[in-house]
């Protein structure tokens, strides 16, 4: 029950969560069960199934799911658009709306309990806690690590500078290793990433013989080697930011244990003795300090006891045989390619899915479409002045007048007229009347749904009469375009929550609505009452001819007015409204552009938000045919 109380927005980001860390749990499980297979082999292998376990975490496998579902063999023709808003009674041109209805229909909202409306701040709280202390105490750690070394001198002769030199070029080095004199305790170790220094105290050297000194040099210069730096860097970053989850503290210690073997084994199979190799290391024990930080390798790390037991004990490690390797190489293949194959399967299912949608939807029985070349309405609309474009569904037909192709694409997709791409040079230009009339079944039919589905419906049905009459084949991208966003203003909203009950009154004195829903009360005049913020957004878009996004993060349900034209009954106002927004002035005629920046500045001071024209990722639908409509 506890869902239905929380906003949206924080269900689904727990249900991802909820998701990610499962599989995130199961990826470990399932590479702990690996590292058995392998426990007689090199602990190199062992080591980078631990790491790709921790690494999982930060690459949950919904992001390789979105890149299978957006590989281009997985594109298709773009289906209904869910979540786009569609409420069509009648429409018309931008700033020339004869008084109309737009009705949203809106679930009646359930009042939220105090304490559960407050859980999703409080978990916030309590993970942020958590990670600035995490945080907090790697950072002191590391601020110790850094005095010794700020204080460090470089060491560039010695016995030590010679046997770190002859093992760089044993080992394959390229780039020479720094090598610094700490007067701290702290044990011999790695400092750095990008530029890896090897800090030194100054007085062990005094108590280890040469082989002793090879040795601990060989283990650092495999550290560097191996980039085992960087690798607990990135679980560091695992741990602070999923710090409340056991399982990556225990992969924490899995990858310093099987690092650290992994370089005994290295360092004996250079030739260093055994016993020499593990009396080096309880030498540095014995005068030194352990490193604070998992990204600073040193030479003590992991349990001393079971390293010096195996270090004396254990035979050579095998390395990986032909099949060990190939079941390695299908783990990482089934890991990185399944989350991909699924999200190009899924992506062609939900494809299949609006396709068939689209098929089985009540189809019109009769479909008059003829060009209207002289801007008159068609019978059965009422329409102030010429060259008006207007829709309306009824129960049994659709009906559209002086509507360009363009704009008969918005009405079946939901989509705004800047947001369909491509096609003929007649798709703006060429007008038409189409008249779709639906038989007894279908109309009997759409009855039994809810508002919500014949409106989906309702789109299809008309998606499908462009494909058939139209031949209209198109697809969906996403694309960087001028959008507006709609925001808070600095003052706050001024939306009321929920005040009107028996409708709006509009300044001609006629009562409009009376349930939820936008109604225009006038040319430039409107009134929502009961309503999401959805509706809205979708008439804005209509109103500006750009995509309006909401980043406002209101979720209730409101009522306001709204009269865009107010300014304008001051006729001094018009040249300023006119340059705050100046690229209304190339796109529209003057007057659309003085009436499209007093829309903007009525939304800021009368509803408390603003609308910032910005470039922003918005979805768009691209033609890739069509042609001229069939003869009736």
């Amino acid at each position: 029950m506890i869902p239905e109380y929380l906003p949206a927005t924080w269900t689904a980001f727990a249900a991802a969560l909820g998701d990610h860390l499962w599989q995130s749990t199961l990826f470990a499980v399932v590479a702990g069960l690996l590292t058995l297979i392998l426990r007689n082999n090199h602990a190199r292998a062992r080591y980078w199934l631990w790491l790709a376990a921790s690494m999982k975490f930060l690459v949950p496998f919904s992001l390789l799911v979105a890149i299978g579902s957006h590989l281009p063999w997985s594109r298709g023709s773009a289906g209904t658009k869910a979540g786009l808003y569609f409420a069509m009674e009648e429409v018309s041109q931008p700033f020339s709306q004869p008084a109309m209805t737009v009705i949203s229909r809106v679930t009646p909202s359930t009042v939220s309990p105090s304490v559960i409306h407050l859980l999703p701040g409080l978990l916030a709280a309590a993970w942020l806690c958590g990670f600035l202390v995490v945080l907090s105490v790697w950072y002191l750690r590391w601020r110790g690590i850094s005095v010794a070394i700020r204080d460090a001198v470089p060491l560039r002769e010695g016995r030590e500078v010679e046997a770190l030199r002859r093992l760089e070029r044993i080992g394959g080095m390229r780039k020479r290793i720094e090598m610094l004199l700490s007067r701290a305790s702290l044990e011999p170790g790695i400092f750095g990433i990008a530029r890896p220094v090897l800090v030194w105290p100054e007085r062990i050297s005094e108590r280890l013989e040469d082989v002793h000194l090879e040795a601990i040099l060989a283990h650092e210069v495999w550290h560097v080697r191996r980039r085992d730096n960087l690798a607990a860097a990135i679980h560091m970053a695992v741990e602070s930011v999923f710090w409340f989850h056991p399982l990556v503290w225990w992969l924490g210690a899995r990858l310093v244990e099987e690092r650290e073997r992994a370089c005994d084994e290295e360092v004996l199979e250079l030739g260093n003795e055994r016993q020499v190799y593990a009396e080096s290391i309880l030498k540095v024990c014995e005068f030194c300090v352990g490193s604070p930080l998992d990204c600073v390798s040193g030479v003590t790390g992991a349990d001393l006891k079971k390293r010096i037991a195996r270090i004396m004990s254990e035979g050579v490690a095998c390395r990986l045989d032909f099949r060990r390797k190939l079941l390695l190489g299908a783990f990482a293949l089934v890991a990185v390619a399944a989350p991909v194959v699924f999200g190009l399967l899924q992506a062609t299912q939900v494809r299949a899915q609006a396709q068939n949608a689209v098929r089985i939807a009540p189809a019109f029985d009769a479909v008059i479409i003829k060009p209207n070349k002289t801007g008159d309405p068609m019978p059965g609309f009422s329409i102030p002045g010429r060259r008006m474009q207007a829709a309306v569904f009824k129960p049994d037909r659709f009906m559209a007048t002086n509507f360009t192709l363009r704009g008969l694409i918005h009405l079946a997709y939901g989509v705004q007229d800047s947001q369909i791409l491509a096609g003929p040079d007649w798709l703006d230009s060429e007008k038409y009347d189409v008249e779709a009339k639906l038989g007894s079944s279908a109309v009997n039919e759409l009855g039994k749904l809810s508002p919500d589905q014949r409106d989906l419906e309702s789109q299809s049905m008309l998606q499908a009469l462009l494909a058939d009459r139209f031949k209209l084949t198109l697809h969906d991208e996403t694309k960087e375009v001028p959008a507006y966003v709609l925001v808070i203003a600095k003052g706050g909203p001024k939306l009321t929550e929920n005040t009107y009950r028996n409708g709006v009154t509009g300044p001609d004195g006629l009562v409009y609505g009376g349930g939820p829903g936008i109604f225009f009360t006038g040319p430039s005049q409107l009134a929502g009452q009961r309503t999401h913020l959805g509706p809205f957004v979708g008439l804005l878009s209509g109103q500006l001819g750009r995509p309006v996004i909401d980043k406002t993060g209101l979720t209730g349900v409101y009522d306001f007015t709204l009269d865009w034209l107010a300014p304008l009954r001051t006729l001094e106002s018009a040249p300023s409204l006119l340059k705050a927004v100046p690229e209304h002035a190339e796109a529209l005629t003057k007057v659309h552009a003085i009436e499209a920046a007093s829309l903007l500045e009525a939304v800021s001071e009368q509803l408390g938000l603003e609308l910032n024209l910005q470039t922003a990722p918005v979805e768009i639908l691209v033609i890739d045919h069509v042609e001229r409509p069939s003869e009736n």
